[in-house]
């Protein structure tokens, strides 16, 4: 199939298939005589596993490697179960981080009023404060 058609059934542009490509998480495709890239059912479920982990997460680099993994199909699952594992401790300790800002931020609006001269802002006393 060529990248159109590619594009259409995976659901992701025809740019961010030559990215990908470009990238080296695709191989290198082959061309037709006229010089069109033809692509391969094994090509489309490579790009659908791409956009999935992208959805999870997961970084390029993160993909590459999960990828490698994955074309070992007889190799130990662990170290692809390794790979998940520290994606959820780092996705953990971004939603700590997440719920630390949030409460920071409810106890800005909490202490504002709302109204008033902005030198008695709260807000802008804590934001320029030398605690930081």
């Amino acid at each position: 199939m060529r990248i159109g058609e590619l594009a259409q059934r995976s659901g992701l542009s025809a740019d961010a298939i030559r990215f990908y490509e470009s990238q080296k998480l695709l191989p290198p495709t082959r061309r037709s005589a006229s010089g069109y890239r033809q692509f391969g059912d094994d090509d489309l479920r490579r790009l659908n596993f791409i956009r999935r982990a992208k959805r999870l997460g997961f970084t390029l680099p993160e993909i590459a490697e999960l990828l490698a993994l994955s074309a070992s199909k007889d190799d130990d699952m662990g170290a692809l179960r390794d790979n998940v594992a520290q994606k959820l401790a780092d996705v953990e300790a971004r939603l700590a981080e997440l719920r630390r800002v949030r409460g920071a931020l409810r106890g800005l609006l909490d202490d504002c009023p709302g109204h008033g001269e902005l030198r008695d802002c709260p807000i802008l006393a804590a934001l320029g404060g030398d605690d930081a």
